[in-house]
């Protein structure tokens, strides 16, 4: 018998499976790093009749049938026999901690002799390197759809693992495009065949930048044939070839190229900008002579002030629309790690659908913000970068004047948004907007009848249908509930006060947003820096989301010899 949050390859083993209640769904207790004792208490009620591993073992002790909430207070009874225990209790449960429980400090002199020495390997052969997913982690989030469909920083692929190895190993071992892409999906990678230590496994390949030649790179978490329908059959099982003995890195791989294929689902170049340059980057060197660099092409950007006679578009700064706020977003490369925390956000907070491996290798992904990858320079050795590129809420926004029911408007406070009742699905805007921000429900992705998706929702957000278009609306539900809170107090709305959510979770605080109105505001001193500019200027389109250029500051001595000359 096994307790369980989810059917997989152990529970199928079982003759009993017990359907095990989430944390958030029973009481029970837990100690912190220090020792600090703490009360878990529940959000919600158990959707699925489970039972927690409190309950599970009462029912083998005369305490058969008590809940966990009692199964909980009774041993803190026990600890604390007092007349006061209901008081007691209702503080620890409020404050989250039993004051006092901490582990006393000890002193610990580590001892160098027990840290074994380092193997050296004379076996020859690849190197290979396990190493957990960077979205589902080992593949305890193998199930979570949201993680599943954003891609993975380097690779760009999503619902499936890749094995990585150099551009130059790929050269040299004939790895090029298909020869016929009739016959397979544009992303269709060749298929090799690794073993290591006598096991076998076939995996896709990805030819990274700046991975180490003689090397392969394994990543754990995916090949599950029974788990949730998420996560099924999604990838390959690395675990097959990773022994006890080598758990994180060992020598001596085979690696076989076979004549099959991995159709995969890359995300990168779905949404091409024309070969224009995103990125701009300079070394603190090139920064010092010129402060401008980033506006080395300053003769094609327009002339950004009201009144411009070179525009088509109405002007509404002109026209005195901003007359309180006017919202506005910068993003620093130079900050940017590209770690996709920022997508994640987003799908949560504005309830964006999952459409599946089969509608993204189409480019149907419905992410609002999505993070391009760029790599310079050696692929042996790149300098890499990540470019977010959320909407760019124009203020001459190409995708307003083209669509026939008014559906996006602009707003007086200089916001491109979007109403979802009028949009027939013409998609004239999408195929207007030079950034590619704008998404479409092809299908009903959205799920109406599951009833724990409904608790996982957004309310303050509309749940689009097929036949919508949709995009990022700089959380237009957090900056509402922000001017209610200030006219109710009869004020403006503090700058920092809005945080949008892709702001709130970014690891490095690269994205800034506030109203530019507000010279003291800290998104307005972020614009005022030499090194904004903005994508595609020249197309005169005016973003409210503007980006702060790369600076570099390489070591002299670790520079490759072209950077040195």
């Amino acid at each position: 018998m096994q307790s369980s949050v989810y059917k997989n390859e152990t529970t199928d083993h079982m003759h009993w499976h017990v359907p095990q209640a989430h944390y958030l769904e029973a009481w029970s207790d837990a100690r912190a790093y220090d020792g600090t004792a703490t009360i878990i208490q529940p959000m919600i009620l158990p959707l699925y009749e489970g039972r927690s591993a409190h309950e599970l073992l009462a029912i083998f002790t005369d305490q058969q049938g008590t809940s966990s909430y009692d199964l909980v207070q009774t041993y803190w009874k026990s600890q604390h026999p007092t007349p006061d225990f209901e008081a007691w209790w209702r503080k620890a449960v409020h404050d989250g901690l039993v004051a006092g429980t901490q582990s006393p400090a000890r002193a610990i002199s580590p001892k160098l002799t027990s840290v074994p020495a380092p193997v050296a390997s004379n076996a020859g052969g690849i190197e290979i390197s396990f190493r957990p997913d960077p979205t589902i982690f080992d593949g305890t989030f193998i199930n979570n759809a949201w993680l599943q469909e954003t891609p993975k920083p380097l690779s760009r692929t999503t619902w499936d693992n890749v094995a990585m190895i150099s551009p130059a190993m790929a050269k040299a071992w004939k790895l090029g495009q298909l020869e016929d892409q009739n016959d397979h999906q544009s992303d269709a990678q060749r298929i090799l065949e690794v073993e290591f230590q006598g096991r076998k496994v076939e995996v896709p390949y990805w030819p990274q930048p700046g991975h180490p030649d003689n090397s392969i790179t394994l990543f754990l978490g995916y090949g599950k044939q029974k788990t949730g329908r998420v996560g099924t059959g999604a990838g390959y099982n690395a675990y097959k070839v990773r022994p006890s003995g080598a758990q994180y890195f060992g020598s001596a791989a085979k690696v076989d190229v076979t004549d099959r294929y991995w159709d995969l689902a890359v995300t990168q170049g779905h949404f091409s900008m024309d070969e224009r340059e995103p990125v701009r980057v300079a070394t603190l060197e090139e920064f010092i002579k010129n402060k401008n660099f980033a506006h080395e092409h300053l003769e094609e950007e327009p002339k950004d002030k009201p009144g411009n006679p070179e525009s088509l578009y109405p002007d509404y700064r002109d026209q005195n629309w901003y007359k309180q706020y006017a919202w506005g977003m910068s993003i620093d490369l130079n900050s940017c790690i590209g770690c996709q925390a920022c997508a994640v956000a987003c799908q949560a907070e504005n309830n964006i659908s999952v459409v599946g491996k089969e509608q993204v290798q189409r480019g149907r992904e419905m992410q609002w913000i999505r993070i391009d990858a760029y790599y310079e320079g050696d692929p042996a050795s790149p300098s890499a970068y990540f470019q977010p590129v959320p909407c760019m809420q124009c203020e001459n926004a190409p995708c307003e004047p083209v669509c026939p029911v008014g559906a996006t408007v602009h707003s007086t406070e200089g916001l491109n948004d979007m109403v979802y009742n009028r949009c027939v699905g013409t998609r004239y805007c999408s195929n207007n907007c030079p950034y590619k921000v704008r998404r479409f429900n092809f299908f009903l992705f959205a799920d109406y009848d599951t009833p724990s998706l409904k608790l996982g929702r957004n309310p303050d957000v509309t749940v689009r249908s097929r036949g919508v278009m949709e995009k990022c609306t700089y959380c237009i539900q957090r900056i509402t509930a922000a001017r209610i809170a200030s006219e109710k107090e009869e004020r403006s709305i503090r700058d920092g006060e809005i945080l949008t959510a892709c702001q709130q979770v970014c690891p490095t605080q690269a994205i800034v947003f506030g109203d530019i109105n507000d010279k003291n505001s800290k998104v307005y001193k972020s614009k005022d820096s030499p090194r904004k500019y903005q994508l595609l200027a020249e197309l005169n389109t005016r973003p409210r989301t503007t980006y702060v250029a790369a600076v570099r500051n390489p070591n002299p001595k670790l520079a490759p010899p072209t950077e040195k000359a």
